[in-house]
């Protein structure tokens, strides 16, 4: 069964900025509306029957620091339309968590796009243990950083204490969740700025706990499982072709999802 799709909202790919209130918005809006029609599409062939269609802002870091509180309020309007388009297709909107996307690039600023979108029953958050962790160092935004610069990886503690604090402002809002693990490096690839390397699960770099660290997404304070959404993914994206390609690559993956899902998952 096919869950997630993607939106190919970047201007590389017929998108556009959705900083951009004139051809940059038109041109996203355009795109959402093809990643909607063709996820209705595979529903209601009956080979899609849950998932989300993914977004982000297709606008750089660079570009929106020039006046943050103006862009910031310019995307939610971009999303806010975008928001129309999937409540006509029956679709939910998910914002991937990147520090490479202006106004998504923070925690602080992602929970604050999503408040001032204000459609909880449209659009939510797809959190990527990957890009995740990332939020908690602060790249892109130093100012909302959680964990030290100097931050010693042995002290698994802090690791587990940041990651509760930035679960507890985003579990809320998620609707979608990759499976990852990340070295703690960033990575720019095609039109991605500097963003959060992927790792294979079996990396000796990773910092993540894979199975464990999962909980902070897929439970709430009690231990208790959400159930905000009916599969989990893996991202391939930052990985060669190449890699993809190995049968081992794979087993790598599944295994590490199977361990998240005899953890997390459950049987209705």
């Amino acid at each position: 069964m096919i869950g997630s799709v993607v939106a190919p909202v970047w201007p590389p790919t017929g998108g556009g900025s959705a900083m951009d209130e004139g051809a940059g918005r038109e041109q996203f809006l355009q795109q959402v509306e093809k990643g909607c029609r063709i996820a209705r599409y595979l529903r209601e062939l009956g080979i899609r029957p849950y998932g989300v269609v993914r977004i982000d802002s297709a606008s750089g870091v660079g570009d929106w620091v020039g006046d943050p509180e103006g862009n910031q309020k310019k995307i939610a309007e971009t999303f806010r339309q975008a928001c129309k388009i999937a409540d006509e297709h029956g679709e939910r909107l998910a914002a991937e968590g990147e520090i490479c996307w202006g106004g998504m690039h923070s925690w602080r600023r992602m929970v604050q796009l999503l408040e001032l979108v204000d459609r909880p029953k449209t659009l939510g958050f797809q959190a990527d243990m990957a890009h995740t962790l990332l939020y908690t160092l602060g790249y892109n935004a130093p100012e909302d950083a959680i964990l030290p610069a100097n931050y010693d990886w042995k002290d698994g503690a802090k690791l587990d204490d940041a990651l509760k604090q930035l679960t507890a402002a985003l579990r809320p809002w998620t609707i979608d969740f990759h499976v990852a693990q990340n070295d703690a490096t960033v990575h720019g690839t095609g039109s991605h700025d500097k963003t959060g390397r992927h790792c294979l699960a079996d990396d000796p770099n990773g910092k993540l706990d894979i199975a464990r660290h999962a909980a902070y997404w897929l439970r709430d304070e009690q231990g208790q499982l959400t159930k905000k959404f009916r599969h989990i993914c893996w991202d391939g994206c930052m990985f060669p072709n190449a890699v993809m390609m190995k049968p081992e690559t794979w087993n790598t993956i599944l295994g590490a999802m199977v361990k998240v899902r005899d953890a997390h998952g459950w049987v209705e």
